[in-house]
């Protein structure tokens, strides 16, 4: 029987029940004119504190049947380059199917990718975002991915295998990069530090990106997931990015000095 992966932070970061959780994601969710993509930015915080920033993001989406989704591994539990090929994972909203194929065919054209379950277990940074994608594309599957390495080379040359492989399909297939931005610092510092890190992300400029990020010691904790993403998407033609919106935890808590940054990004 193929394994089901149970929730891990249903009832903390994002409401438990069914009722509840529908609730909260179509509040999130805004009427705007909706486009297909090759890659996004968005949040995987709790809802309260970064939900409308990946309802803004993922309401401009035309999700396809598929997505690729790319997150950190903040548990450092399993491989640096985990990912699982086959079940389903489980939310309040019900099962989601893991794109078996597609996954299989991201294993052969990049060997590094190990499957490993444990990487997956407790993290929370795709899993909360599968409700949105829920509500928007009932019935859609989708490739977990978790980095747990930081070394660029890596994530480049995962990045152009994403690409390689999203090439030979015959439908599209979106590229979810989950992260926050900066993390724990005050208010003005995060905002200064995370629109470096934005202004690479816009001028789709991975390297750029990575390197900012190290030199202004900007904790972006999706920095390899977007790497990667951003590196597969100008593989494949993307010529623009827009930010949709960004916020910090500050703009809900009023604690303005520790905060974490939310960017909700779109690559077409």
């Amino acid at each position: 029987m193929p394994p089901l992966r149970h929730p891990a932070v249903a009832g903390k970061f994002y409401p438990h029940d069914a009722a509840g959780l529908s609730f909260a994601v179509n509040s999130f969710l805004k009427a705007a004119p909706r486009k297909p993509a090759l890659a996004c930015v968005a949040p995987h915080a709790g809802y309260i504190y970064s939900g409308h920033v990946a309802g803004a993001v993922f309401s401009t989406l035309e999700i396809p049947s598929r997505v690729i989704m790319l997150c950190p591994n903040h548990t450092g539990r399993g491989q640096p380059l985990s990912i699982v090929s086959t079940g389903t994972w489980l939310t309040p909203l019900g099962e989601v199917s893991v794109a078996a194929h597609l996954a299989e065919q991201l294993k052969e054209e990049f060997f590094p990718l190990t499957e490993d379950t444990e990487a997956h277990r407790s993290e929370h940074a795709i899993e909360v975002e599968l409700p949105f994608l829920q509500v928007l594309k009932p019935g859609f599957s989708f490739v977990p991915i978790a980095l747990g390495t930081r070394n660029y080379e890596v994530l480049e040359a995962l990045g152009i295998a994403l690409a390689n492989v999203i090439r030979q399909q015959n439908d599209p297939v979106l590229i979810i990069a989950s992260s926050d931005m900066n993390h724990y610092e005050n208010d003005d510092l995060t905002r200064v530090k995370d629109a470096k890190a934005i202004e690479r992300i816009l001028a789709l400029d991975p390297s750029g990106l990575f390197s900012v990020a190290m030199k202004e010691d900007i904790s972006m904790c999706g920095l390899g997931a977007t790497v990667s993403a951003l590196t597969a998407a100008k593989q494949l033609g993307a010529s623009q990015a827009e930010l949709i919106k960004y916020a910090t935890s500050g703009d809900v808590s009023n604690d303005r000095d520790l905060v974490v940054g939310y960017a909700g990004i779109l690559i077409w």
